[in-house]
Formats: structure tokens, C-alpha cells, sequence
């Protein structure tokens, strides 16, 4: 069986975004931007993805109403196959709510994503498990249930598929723990990196660390992000640290998401791990120039362009 296309299972969801365009005060109204856009972690690495060329299956789900409908949209139109993605009345699709402040860093946010959890069951997955036996490699994020989790990895071990995982937030990062030996990748910040191993990220030196921490419990290759310090990466053969690139910042919203879609092209692609991180760090500049929540202008040839050597 010729293994086709790559298996993006998690959120997707409607991000509102608020960017203050002055100091942020607690209690009072701050002027400054709105945008609402699309979003939702596995959604925005399938379209960093569908972007970059490699064809894409979706396993999410939303509400019967006008922003799951606008999600199923504008994935179809940038080359994501939805037609597996669930869509139910009674439920409203899944949403985040930031707030920016006026550097464009995150202040605080609330996710409502329980629709994720409450519709991608184990029934569901075993249900498309024919996408699995075809899948050339599966992303995922930490919305899944654990039960759900460990019927991905299952179905992922049965057919010798490997998977990425983006840990999501430092309170749903845990739920990798049973699984991090069968991860070949996961890509956490330093909050969700001490979720994940225990060690405390508090610098670059730290950062390391807790990367190799991840590969001694199991993980192939970890990457730490470090906003504007870049990031540290490790194996069980090396480590290293790639610096951001410098870029003026519009909104720090998906940058995290655009590096984890640019670092399983690289891998997809044969790239030596080093390669591929620094693919991802230009991926992760680019998004950080522009207000939506993925680059609208991203392509494999803008990517290599603005590529440290």
C-alpha cells in the first residue's frame, strides 16, 4: 500500500484575536485591533502543510453553524481534504479568544475546544482507521482525550506510521507522557517542556536539557521553542540551538504551528534534523510578519528564501 497523504487529527476553530495598541490594564478598555480568523492547532499545521505542497486529510470536527462552515470552506480551499471531518448540530464549533499586547506578544487567552475532545472519540478513530494504513505520517494535537490518544498510537503502531505532536498548552502537554516513545517528534514551548519532562526551562542551557530529558524518555527528536531566543533541539545523537530570525512582529498567534508543519516537511523530505529545524524557524518568521493565524503567502519558495544557512 502506497502510503499518500499526512493525517492531521486534533482542533480546529475560529481565533479572535485583540491586539492592544497601547499598554494593557487590567479592567479597563484598551484600544487597539480586532481580526477573527481561522485556527486551531492540527487545522493550522494541515494548512502550514497543504501551503508547502503535501496533501493533507483532516480529523476534526465542528459545529453546524456559520463558523464551522467557514472553516470547512476556507480548508478546502487551500487544498486540506475535509471530508472526514465531523460536523454536528447541538455543538458549536470550537473557539479561541486572545488577548496581544502591543508587541503583538500573547497577554493571556481562553480556548473553548471541548468539542474536540467530545466528538474524536476512540469509536471515530477506529472508524477511520483506513486512513491510518495510508497515512505516510500522523500530526496530532493534545485536544484528543487520552483515550483517544492511545487509539491514535495504537492504530499508528499497527501500521508502522510514525507521529509528530504538537503538545498544545502546558496543561494538556501531560497527556503525551504514556507516549512519548513512539513520538518521532514533538515540538514544545519551555512551558509545556516542563509539563512534558519536570525540568524547570528557564534559559537556552536549560532548554537543552530538558530537550535530551525528552529523548531519554523516548522521544526521537525534541525541539524547544524559545521565542525571540530561538530555539534547542536534540536527539540521541546530537544537539543544538538555532537562533530567530529577525523580523518585525505582527502577531506571535500559529508562529509555533508554521514550525512544526515546516519540520515534518523537512523530515518527509529526507532533511538532516539540523535542516529541518531551521526550515521550521523560517516557517515560524514568516508567520510571525503577518496578522492571520497561518502566512496566506506561504509557499516552499518564501520559505527557502528567507532560510538561515
Amino acid at each position: 500500500m502506497t502510503h499518500s497523504h499526512l493525517l492531521l487529527i486534533g482542533a480546529a476553530s475560529i481565533d479572535t484575536k485583540g491586539r492592544a495598541s497601547g499598554p494593557i490594564q487590567a479592567g479597563a478598555s484598551i484600544p487597539g485591533a480586532i481580526r477573527v480568523s481561522v485556527g486551531g492547532v492540527s487545522r493550522n499545521i494541515a494548512e502550514n502543510l497543504a501551503r508547502l505542497g503535501e496533501r493533507v486529510v483532516l480529523l476534526s470536527a465542528v459545529g453546524d453553524d456559520g463558523s464551522g462552515r467557514r472553516i470547512l470552506h476556507q480548508a478546502a480551499e487551500c487544498g486540506i481534504d475535509v471530508s472526514h471531518v465531523l460536523v454536528v448540530a447541538g455543538l458549536h464549533t470550537a473557539a479561541y479568544l486572545a488577548v496581544l499586547d502591543e508587541t503583538g506578544s500573547l497577554a493571556m487567552s481562553i480556548d473553548d475546544m471541548a468539542i474536540t475532545g467530545k466528538l474524536i472519540t476512540p469509536a471515530v478513530i477506529y472508524r477511520h482507521r483506513a486512513l491510518f494504513r495510508d497515512a505516510r505520517m500522523i500530526v496530532l494535537d493534545t485536544n484528543l482525550s487520552p483515550a483517544t490518544l492511545a487509539s491514535v498510537f495504537g492504530l499508528a503502531r499497527k501500521h508502522g506510521v510514525p507521529v509528530c505532536a504538537d503538545p498544545t498548552t502546558a496543561i494538556l502537554a501531560p497527556r503525551l507522557g504514556p507516549h512519548l516513545p513512539e513520538l518521532l517528534l514533538v515540538t514544545p514551548n519551555a512551558a509545556e517542556a516542563e509539563a512534558l519532562c519536570g525540568r524547570q526551562v528557564t534559559d537556552r542551557e536549560t532548554a537543552v536539557l530538558a530537550a535530551q530529558e525528552l529523548v531519554g524518555l523516548g522521544v526521537q527528536i525534541a525541539i524547544v521553542t524559545l521565542g525571540a531566543t530561538g530555539l534547542v533541539y536534540a536527539t540521541s545523537r546530537e544537539s543544538g540551538h538555532v537562533p530567530a530570525i529577525e523580523c518585525e512582529i505582527a502577531d506571535f498567534t500559529g508562529a509555533g504551528n508554521a514550525l512544526t508543519a515546516a519540520v515534518v516537511l523537512g523530515l518527509l523530505n529526507g532533511l538532516p534534523v539540523d535542516e529541518a529545524v531551521r526550515l521550521g524557524t523560517s516557517a515560524a518568521a514568516l508567520t510571525l510578519q503577518c496578522r492571520e493565524t497561518v502566512c496566506p503567502t506561504l509557499s516552499l519558495e518564501r520559505l527557502y528564501d528567507q532560510l538561515v544557512i
